[in-house]
C-alpha cells in the first residue's frame, strides 16, 4: 500500500498520522508517511531528509495541524490527520454531565470516570463516549491511556479520588491537568502530593482552581469555564478578552 493509500485508510478510521510530501526542491512529489507509533511508509530519497521530516511529523500531528516546513534546499509540506481530542471527566458529579454535554458540542469525546458505580452510569451520561466504574488508575488504562491529545479535569472533591488520580496524571503525557477545590484546598492538596512523592515541577503543572474566571455558579456555567480553558490551552492561547488581544484573533497555517 502507498503511503497515501495508507494516509487515507487512517483517516478514514480516525487514527493519528501525518502524511509529508516533497513539494519544492529535487524528488518533488514524494512522500513519507508517519504514523503515531513512530513507524514510517515511504521515503523523500535521502536518510536526512526523512529524519527531519520524521521529526516535523511528529510534532505536527500531535500539535494537530498541517503545515509547510522548508529544510535545507526542500520544501516539505506535512498533513496531519487526528482523532478529536479527549476529555476525561475524573467525578460522576453533576458539573461533569454538563461538562460532557458542552464537550460533545464542542467535537471533543468525553470520558467519564468514577469508582462509585451507583453514579458512573451510562444513563447519567448520555453523551460521553465512555463511562468507566474503576479507580482512576485501572479506569485511565481502560480508555486506552493518557496521551499528549488528552485533558483531564478532576472533579471529586473528594481527596482519596483526586490525589489517586493526579498522581496517575499528573505523570502522564496528559496536554492538560486541571481539578476543583478553593485555593485553600489547592494548598492542602498541594502538601499531600508532595507527602505522597510527586515531583514539585509535576504539582506546578496542576491547573487548579480548574477553568477561567468567568464568575460561574451553576454547573452549566462552570462547564463553560473549563471548556473555555482547556479550548485555550489547546490552542496555545492565555484565555483573556479578545478586545484585549494584540495580533491575529485566528491563526491561519502556512
Amino acid at each position: 500500500m502507498s503511503a497515501q493509500a495508507e494516509f487515507a485508510r487512517l483517516a478514514a478510521g480516525d487514527r493519528r498520522a501525518a502524511l509529508v510530501t516533497l513539494i519544492g526542491g529535487p524528488g518533488v512529489g514524494a512522500k513519507l508517511l508517519v504514523r503515531d507509533d513512530g513507524s514510517t511508509e515511504g521515503s523523500l530519497g535521502a536518510p536526512e531528509l526523512d529524519a527531519a521530516a520524521a521529526d516535523a511529523a511528529e510534532e505536527l500531528m500531535w500539535a494537530e495541524r498541517s503545515e509547510r516546513r522548508v529544510e535545507g534546499e526542500t520544501t516539505l509540506f506535512v498533513d496531519v490527520t487526528a482523532p478529536a481530542p479527549r476529555l476525561v471527566v475524573l467525578g460522576a458529579v453533576d458539573y461533569a454531565a454538563a461538562l460532557c454535554q458542552l464537550a460533545r458540542a464542542a467535537g471533543w469525546r468525553p470520558f467519564v470516570c468514577d469508582p462509585r458505580s451507583q453514579f458512573a452510569t451510562r444513563e447519567r451520561f448520555p453523551d460521553a463516549e465512555q463511562v468507566v466504574a474503576a479507580w482512576p488508575e485501572e479506569a485511565f488504562e481502560r480508555i486506552g491511556g493518557l496521551d499528549r491529545a488528552t485533558y483531564v479535569a478532576v472533579l471529586t472533591h473528594d481527596p482519596k479520588l483526586d490525589d489517586a488520580a493526579l498522581s496517575v496524571a499528573l505523570r502522564s503525557e496528559a496536554a492538560y491537568v486541571g481539578a476543583m477545590g478553593s485555593r485553600r484546598a489547592q494548598e492542602r492538596r498541594r502538601e499531600r502530593l508532595l507527602a505522597m512523592g510527586l515531583e514539585q515541577e509535576l504539582i506546578e503543572g496542576l491547573a487548579a482552581p480548574i477553568g477561567l474566571d468567568l464568575g460561574a455558579t451553576s454547573p452549566e456555567e462552570t462547564a463553560l469555564s473549563i471548556m473555555a480553558e482547556v479550548v485555550a490551552v489547546r490552542n496555545g492561547r492565555e484565555g483573556g478578552r479578545l478586545s484585549d488581544a494584540a495580533g491575529q484573533i485566528h491563526e491561519v497555517g502556512a
